[in-house]
């Protein structure tokens, strides 16, 4: 189960200035990032223990680069590496609900487990989009992980299988997640709304 943040008051950030110093105090701690990465890894290597091949994670970039790191290092399991580049934020804090794919998975996934790892699930188009390719390749299974679950956005029903928090309507960066390319480097995550 997904750890729940109640709404707090707003964290104040100065914008585009950001930086680890500047930032306040940020809505996920990396230690708290990192034992619920780890308890993930747990429940992923149990969910595929008698799997016959390696499970195929599936990272969609950029924003779940950071996330699908350690959540392999976290795993106990075999587990082969894909990737998806995918956007639906061009610039801003808030999706246009356009699509854009500019990577698919390269490997042959027929008869494979398949794992899915994204950064936050928003309005569930982007995931939704990038299962429903996958699905066609022929994999035994298609699960997903998310860091974040932000459902106040949600325009499609998704069902995450493995979701590390669920959070408030704010636009977050850090750990991965970005605010018009910059801030994935920062090592909490961080509300800018």
């Amino acid at each position: 189960m997904a750890e729940v943040l109640t709404k707090q008051a707003p964290v104040e950030t100065p914008g585009p200035s950001l930086d680890r110093a500047s930032a306040g105090k940020p809505l996920l701690s990396s230690t708290r990032i990192a034992r619920r990465v780890r308890r993930l890894g747990r429940q992923i290597s149990e969910m595929y223990a008698d799997i016959e091949n390696p499970l195929v994670i599936v990272v969609i970039l950029k924003g779940a680069t950071v996330f699908a790191a350690d959540l392999l290092r976290s795993l106990s399991i075999p587990a082969e590496l894909e990737f998806v580049r995918a956007s639906s934020y061009p610039t801003g804090t808030s999706s246009n609900g356009h699509l854009k794919l500019a990577h698919m998975v390269e490997g042959p996934l027929v008869g494979r487990h398949v794992l899915l790892v994204e950064d936050i699930v928003d309005s569930g188009l982007t995931v939704n989009a990038i299962a429903r390719r996958i699905r066609r390749m022929g994999p035994a299974s298609v699960r997903i992980a998310a860091l974040l679950d932000r459902p106040a956005r949600r325009q499609e029903e998704v069902n995450i299988d493995f979701c590390g928090f669920v959070i408030p309507d704010r636009f977050v960066i850090g750990y991965g997640l970005d605010y018009a390319g910059l801030y994935r480097e920062l090592p909490h995550i961080y509300s800018l709304t």
